[in-house]
């Protein structure tokens, strides 16, 4: 497949871009595409123990109801996943990671955005050394609940999230 020259630009937003594009297929169809283009994302698996993980309770306007997700957050501009999860998981959680481990990289809706979710495995949380900026557009309340729970929730519809269902895939069942 070809790579597109000049994008139209749609929108810009603060999280998102939406570009139309002209590109041709490898069979030598020409079609046009909106993509959505989103700078990537870090999903935090935050551990205070073995059994045990963080999720937060969010409200989310776009389906205008409260959910229980695992805490995530979109890369800064020209920032690396594995700074971002650090500030992430202290914004979302109000604790520092003092061990990240990278678990998986994936695409959730390659059919038209191409953000990538970077999923870590944040462990020996601590409280951090100072304050701790919170995105002020967030309503975000924390909660430790353990992972026999974390499936109830999934099982009985309280978690609707696919991060959230996906990555507890990642997490070793011993």
């Amino acid at each position: 497949m070809s790579v597109p020259r000049s994008p139209e630009v749609l929108f810009e937003g603060r999280v998102i871009r939406v570009e139309r594009e002209t590109v041709t297929l490898d069979n030598g169809h020409t079609t046009t595409i909106e993509a959505v283009r989103h700078r990537g994302s870090v999903v935090m698996l935050a551990q205070p123990s073995p059994d045990q993980i963080v999720l937060i309770r969010q409200y989310r306007p776009v389906i205008q109801r409260w959910i229980w997700e695992l805490p995530a957050g979109s890369l800064d501009a020209g920032e690396a996943p594995d700074t971002a999860v650090v500030r992430e998981c202290e914004e979302e959680i109000g604790l520092t990671p003092r061990r990240v481990t990278r678990l998986a990289s994936w695409y959730p809706t390659p059919g038209f955005c191409d953000e990538i979710m970077h999923f870590y495995l944040c462990e020996d949380l601590v409280t951090p050394a100072g304050p701790v900026a919170q995105d002020a557009d967030e309503q975000i309340e924390p909660a430790t609940v353990s992972l026999a729970d974390l499936r109830a929730m999934i099982d009985d519809g309280r978690v609707v999230d696919m991060k959230t269902v996906v990555a507890l895939s990642l997490l070793r069942r011993d």
